[in-house]
């Protein structure tokens, strides 16, 4: 192929792939956007007793009753309060439907022994702030008969409904003489008291897995980091680097000592693809300007130059925004809530494998590329960060509209 037409091939590709990712980016701006999490904390005041409060995303819980209960008034009035950003307006509206809202959430979630526990509303609907979303908080008392175990079932907000995809129910329990959490969805809908270690450790590491898998921003986080690594020990070092930097935020979410809006925090992990995605093209748009090659020798510890060292630095700063997203998907904001941190820490675990399969899939592939062409390292490095800066870029603008 002549030189122009192949220069010319090469600049169509990357424009084509950049304009993929701004499509794609406008249909998945919000990578965590289309699903819900609810939270439960189950306890036993008593015996033959069962108290649960309810935490739910407040205009999700509005639509859902108001189409579920065919209840067109509390829609109206539940959207003008969400609207309105009234926090009294919205808690008077759930009120004022008390009846369409309790009968569709406890035909959803449920609290049985032999059989099924009676559930009862105590007080009035509170509110509350939790990543910039308000939520909607609901006491439950339920009296059940004498039992060694009890089970917790929720299928609040399913799929079906249309509204959100892949809801999940966060539960922390004290019954029976024991304690602890567990993640429910539609894959695993229930939980027993009585349940062992290994089927809590997999609900929490599967969660974990799958909120990589499901999450693109995260995935593109990474993908950016192994486009920019130009050996082994490099992306390693990233990958390690990304760990611990969002291992921390995760432990010090869990002891309430760091609490950030999802608004501040979602922009910045947009961001953090972008800049991260520009890193390779800043170095070969360095190398071609001025003339400069990367010292591959290095000097120092890790055989790292200055470069390097920058970057692992940039990716320890925005490690730290992806581990107040992860700890989002959990709900860690209590001050020392450490029944939740040994959950968060098997989450963290499902992460991290599903992350180091990636990098043992897609690094090697990479690394073969490289070596079977001469001009395959810089126009594969060039279309693969030039693409994922554009989304991220994109990810960035309209998770600052939206916040």
């Amino acid at each position: 192929m002549p030189r122009p037409l192949r220069r010319f091939t090469r600049l169509a590709t990357v424009f084509a792939f950049a304009a993929l990712a701004v499509i794609l980016g406008t249909s998945t701006a919000s990578a965590h956007g289309f699903s819900s999490v609810v939270y439960a904390d189950v306890t036993s005041p008593g015996s033959g007793q069962v108290r649960a409060e309810l935490g739910l995303e407040y205009d999700l819980l509005v639509v859902s009753v108001a189409d579920a209960e065919h209840d067109d008034p509390l829609f109206k009035q539940g959207t003008a309060a969400f609207d309105a950003h009234d926090s009294a307006a919205q808690a008077k509206a759930l009120e004022d439907h008390s009846a369409a809202v309790i009968k569709y959430v406890t035909e959803r979630f449920h609290v049985t022994t032999e059989s099924p526990c009676a559930p009862t509303k105590d007080g009035g609907f509170r509110m509350e702030q939790r990543e910039g979303v308000p939520y909607a908080l609901l006491d439950l008392d339920y009296r059940c008969g004498s039992a060694d175990a009890h089970e917790v079932r929720s299928a609040l907000f399913p799929d079906a409904e249309g509204y959100v995809r892949d809801t999940k129910t966060v539960v922390t329990y004290d019954l029976d003489l024991t304690s602890g959490s567990a993640a429910l969805d539609a894959h695993q809908p229930s939980f027993s008291t009585q349940q062992s270690f290994g089927e809590r450790f997999w609900e929490f590491f599967r969660l974990g897995a799958e909120h990589l898998l499901t999450g693109l921003d995260h995935i593109l986080f990474l993908l950016a980091l192994i486009a920019g690594s130009r050996r082994l020990r490099e992306i390693v070092l990233a990958a390690t680097t990304f760990t611990l930097a969002h291992s921390v935020t995760f432990v010090l979410a869990a002891l309430g000592l760091v609490t950030v809006p999802a608004a501040i925090i979602e922009p910045l992990i947009a961001l953090s693809i972008a800049v991260v995605a520009a890193w390779p093209l800043w170095r070969l748009w360095r190398r071609k300007v001025n003339g400069i090659e990367d010292d591959l020798t290095g000097e120092g510890h890790f055989s790292l130059d200055r470069t390097g060292w920058i970057r692992l630095a940039v990716v320890f700063c925005f490690g730290l925004c992806h581990g107040l997203g992860f700890a989002s998907a959990l709900g860690i904001d209590t001050a020392w809530s450490w029944t939740l941190l040994w959950s968060l820490l098997v989450f963290n675990v499902g992460i991290e494998t599903v992350q180091l399969a990636i990098i043992a899939i897609v690094f090697p592939l990479l690394v073969l590329i490289r070596r079977r062409a001469n001009f395959a390292p810089q126009w594969m490095t060039g279309v693969i960060a030039a693409g994922v800066s554009v989304m991220g870029l994109t990810w960035f603008v309209e998770r600052i509209a939206a916040g």
